[in-house]
């Protein structure tokens, strides 16, 4: 699959907007991508299960609750691959877990996410994994919004790739 046909896609479900937005880190943008388009078209999230699932060479996934968790599932069906569910923090109730499914120590795990802005919410998982045991060293998004996630996570000896950056996405726009 060609970058080409996840941006026609992506544009195709609407999932880029233009106007004034505030983003999560508190920042404002002219553009937006609203994940929850591109994770709820079945087009959409079959390109990108094909796509996560030629890169990646580790035995177990990880997915950012909550907005990464359709792209997790469906990337594990793809591929065969078990995964985890990464949270910001441990639910007050129940098993109270941080992480949810199985991890053994010292399993390699990728971290899948949907856009990676600043990259702090992927920062959040992969402490999460790696303070359960877990050895990771990439994390890989749909969209890369090219505003300082990848430097960031370098600091935290993570790798960003990602099927789109922001750049590709909104050219010819």
């Amino acid at each position: 699959m060609t970058n080409d046909k996840l941006i026609a896609a992506l544009r195709e479900a609407n999932a880029v907007q233009y106007g004034k937005f505030e983003l999560s880190h508190g920042g404002t943008s002219d553009y937006y991508v609203d994940k929850y388009l591109f994770e709820t078209d079945p087009h959409c999230l079959e390109l990108i299960a094909e796509a996560f699932g030629n890169t990646i060479d580790e035995p177990k996934l990880a997915g950012v609750a909550l907005g990464a968790v359709p792209l997790v599932a469906v990337t594990a069906v793809e591929t065969g691959l078990p995964y985890v569910i990464a949270r910001k923090k441990a639910k007050e109730y129940g098993t109270a877990k941080r992480i949810e499914g199985q991890l053994e120590t010292g399993e390699q795990v990728v971290v899948l996410e949907d856009i990676a802005t600043t990259g702090n919410s992927a920062i959040d998982a992969v402490e999460a994994l790696r303070a359960a045991g877990a050895v990771v060293n990439r994390v890989l998004v749909v969209v890369d919004r090219e505003e300082g996630a990848s430097e960031q996570l370098a600091e935290y000896d993570l790798e960003l790739e990602s099927l789109v950056t922001a750049s590709e996405l909104l050219a010819d726009q």
